[in-house]
C-alpha cells in the first residue's frame, strides 16, 4: 500500500485552517500531535452514546465501555509487538509510566549506592523520577554524554555498567536532536550483564516501526498524544519478569481484588497497577488512533518521513547562518536550531507563527542536553505524517524573513 499523504492531511480538519492570515504549517508534532477525524468521532461517540464506567457494572452501557477500553491493551501490544496484552499497563501516559517503574520496580529492588545510567539527551520526564530516587535513597546517576554529531554510542552505555548497575534509562529517539539510538544493542548487552532497561519510546513510536520483543528491553512507555491520539492517554509494555518484581505503587479501584480491615488481596497484573477510575474516553480514543496508524502501515509512515527529513536537510543545510544541532546520519523528521547572532529562540518563533508556521521554542524539557549543547534554547521543527514538502519550503521562507530581520 502506498502513503498518499494528500488523503491523509484530509482525515486531519485542523490543517485545513489559517494561522494569522497564513495555511496553518504545523511543525510541533514533537510536543503533541493533531488529531484525525476517527479519533474524534471516537471520542465523540464514546460520550453521546457509550458512556460509563468501566469494569464495576453489569448493565449495557458498562460492558460496552469496558470492552472498547480493554480492547486497547491488545491494540497496544499489537503496535509494540509484545505477545500477551497482560505485559501492557494502561496509563495516562509516559510520564506516568516512567513514574510507575521509579516507584512501582525500582524502589522495591534497588538500594542505597545503586545506579541508574542515563543518557544527556533525556527528556525531564525520564530524569525526574530518577532524582526522586538519588536524594531519597541514595541511588547514584551515571551520564553519557553524545557525539559531536548528536550521536549516542551503546558501547558507551554498557561500558558505563558496574556492579551496582541496576537500570539503564534512555530515550529510543531524542525529542531534540531527532538522534535514534540503536537500543537494541543497548538492552541486549545489559540482559547479558543482569541490568534492566527502560526505554523511552514517547518519540520513537510514532515515527518508526517498534518491536519490544526484538529490542529486548524490560519497559517501553509510551504516550498518546503524540500518537495523533487524546492527552491523558498511554501505556506502558512491562517484561513479565519485571512485572513479578514490581509492587502497586498507587492504591484503590480496581487494583485491588479484596479489601478488608485487616489485609488487601491485590488484582492480578497489569491490572494492580492501575488504580482508581482510568481515562475511559482518552484511552478508547488512544487505541483508534494506534489502529489508524497501523492501518496506514508504519513502514510507510517511516518512509514518507525518511524523505521529508532528506528534504529538509537538504534545505536547512543551505541556510548557512542557521545552526542546527544534531546533525547524526539516522535521525527521525526533527531539527532544532538557532540562528547566527543575536536572536532568541521565542523571537524566532515569533515571526515563524506570523507566518501560520508553528515550531518549539525552549528547551524542550532537556536541561542537561541543552547545558552540554551550550545552549540557553532552540527552536524545534517536527515533522509528522501528515507533512508535506511545501511545509519544509514554507519553513525555510520563514527563517529566511528571519534572518533579514535580525542579521
Amino acid at each position: 500500500m502506498s502513503f498518499d499523504v494528500v488523503a491523509v492531511r484530509a482525515d486531519f480538519p485542523i490543517l485545513s485552517r489559517e494561522v494569522n492570515g497564513k495555511p496553518l504549517v504545523y511543525l510541533d508534532s514533537g510536543a503533541s500531535a493533531q488529531k484525525p477525524n476517527c479519533v474524534i468521532d471516537a471520542i465523540n461517540t464514546a460520550y453521546s452514546q457509550e458512556y460509563a464506567n468501566v469494569h464495576r457494572g453489569l448493565h449495557y452501557l458498562s460492558s460496552v465501555a469496558t470492552e472498547k477500553y480493554e480492547g486497547v491493551r491488545a491494540t497496544v501490544a499489537k503496535f509494540l509487538g509484545a505477545q500477551d496484552g497482560n505485559t501492557i499497563v494502561l496509563n495516562s501516559g509516559t510520564t506516568e509510566g516512567i513514574n510507575m517503574v521509579a516507584y512501582a520496580w525500582a524502589m522495591n529492588v534497588m538500594t542505597e549506592g545503586d545506579e541508574i545510567i542515563l543518557s544527556v539527551m533525556e527528556h525531564h520526564a525520564n530524569i525526574v523520577p530518577w532524582h526522586f530516587l538519588r536524594t531519597r535513597m541514595g541511588v547514584k546517576l551515571v551520564w553519557v554524554d553524545t557525539d559531536a554529531n548528536g550521536d549516542l554510542d551503546p558501547q558507551k552505555m554498557l561500558d558505563a555498567i558496574t556492579p551496582r548497575t541496576k537500570l539503564i534509562a534512555v530515550t529510543h529517539l531524542s525529542n531534540v536532536l531527532g538522534t535514534v539510538v540503536d537500543v537494541k544493542t543497548i538492552c541486549h548487552g545489559a540482559r547479558e550483564r543482569g541490568v534492566a532497561t527502560l526505554i523511552d519510546g514517547s518519540q520513537a513510536a510514532v515515527h518508526m516501526p517498534v518491536n519490544v520483543e526484538d529490542i529486548g528491553c524490560d519497559f517501553y512507555p509510551i504516550t498518546g498524544h503524540k500518537l495523533y491520539g487524546p492527552s491523558g492517554s498511554g501505556a506502558i509494555y512491562v517484561r513479565p519478569e519485571r512485572m513479578a518484581e514490581m509492587r502497586p505503587f498507587m492504591g484503590g479501584g480496581d487494583m485491588i481484588r479484596e479489601v478488608h480491615k485487616t489485609e488487601v488481596i491485590y488484582n492480578d497484573a497489569p491490572m494492580k497497577f492501575e488504580a482508581g477510575t482510568p481515562g475511559i474516553v482518552e484511552t478508547i480514543g488512544f487505541g483508534v488512533a494506534l489502529e489508524y496508524m497501523m492501518g496506514l502501515g508504519m513502514d510507510n509512515i517511516a518512509a514518507h518521513e525518511r524523505t521529508l527529513r532528506d528534504y529538509a536537510r537538504n534545505k536547512l543545510e543551505g541556510l548557512n547562518w542557521l545552526n542546527v544541532q544534531g546533525t547524526s546520519a539516522d535521525k527521525a523528521a526533527i531539527f532544532s536550531f538557532t540562528l547566527e547572532g543575536a536572536a532568541h529562540a521565542h523571537d524566532i518563533s515569533t515571526v515563524l507563527d506570523k507566518k501560520g508556521v508553528a515550531v518549539r521554542a525552549g528547551q524542550h524539557c532537556t536541561g542537561p542536553l541543552m547545558d552540554h549543547l551550550g545552549q540557553t534554547a532552540t527552536c524545534r521543527a517536527s515533522f509528522a505524517m501528515y507533512n508535506t514538502k511545501e511545509d519544509v519550503d514554507a519553513l525555510v521562507e520563514a527563517l529566511e524573513l528571519c534572518h533579514r530581520l535580525f542579521a
